[in-house]
């Protein structure tokens, strides 16, 4: 029997990726049920579950690995090259997500491509999910059907291989440090732990603050990469 789909809710929960949180598809009304560790109602929602098992489907959101991946294509297909190179330092290392979102902030028409590529890219997620367990919905999800989406068209890496582009930062700010005279060294380090504290997102300035649901989503990427992958 079709099924009526909270459709916003259904997103947010196969977006979300954090080891705390899981989510299930109540397949008698189409309501999402949420239990995260931690919270009062924690145990409670989970023995809900596991008397009616029939009834609830555990969501299977996009991994962060795959998210991961869907963001390496993305930069591969920025035409500036000096914006892909800096996306490409930004994507090394943990936190990725969290600094290649702190690079887009700078630049809205990326951004905005992006947002719109990792759209259709969770969208064909939940639609090839809701197929594979043979779902039927009553309603049409507000994004429509989705076509298996086309791969950006990647573009040549201006990136020595062999070396990191974090790594190639990293080795030339050791090159500059070694130049700089040991009396001048003080002021020179005490700026970098100032970089260091401060963290990336802050240099952005107050006026870029508008994150909410995505800032709160990249940092469970972030967290959870390692974690459950």
């Amino acid at each position: 029997m079709p099924i009526t789909v909270n459709w916003s809710d259904l997103e947010i929960a196969f977006e979300r990726n954090s080891p705390d949180q899981e989510s299930f598809l109540d397949l008698e009304n189409g309501d999402l049920l949420s239990i995260v560790e931690g919270e009062p109602d924690a145990a409670a929602r989970r023995a809900r579950v596991a008397s009616s098992p029939e009834r609830y489907l555990r969501v299977d959101p996009a991994s962060s690995r795959e998210q991961y991946r869907w963001m390496e294509r993305f930069v591969a297909s920025v035409s500036d090259q000096a914006l892909r190179e800096r996306l490409l330092i930004a994507i090394d290392g943990k936190g990725a997500f969290r600094r290649f979102k702190d690079v887009l902030l700078a630049f809205p028409a990326e951004r905005e491509r992006w947002f719109a590529y990792r759209s259709e890219l969770l969208h064909f997620h939940i639609q090839t999910w809701l197929d594979h367990m043979k779902i039927e919905v009553a309603n049409v999800p507000p994004w429509g059907h989705v076509a298996q989406p086309a791969e950006p068209v990647e573009l040549a890496r201006a990136i020595p291989t062999g070396e990191a582009p974090g790594e190639i930062l990293r080795r030339q700010a050791r090159e500059l440090l070694d130049e700089i005279p040991a009396a001048e060294l003080p002021p020179a380090l005490a700026f970098l732990e100032f970089l260091r504290d401060r963290g990336p997102s802050s240099l952005l300035g107050a006026g870029q603050s508008e994150r909410r649901r995505a800032d709160s989503h990249e940092d469970e990427l972030d967290a959870s990469i390692g974690a459950r992958d």
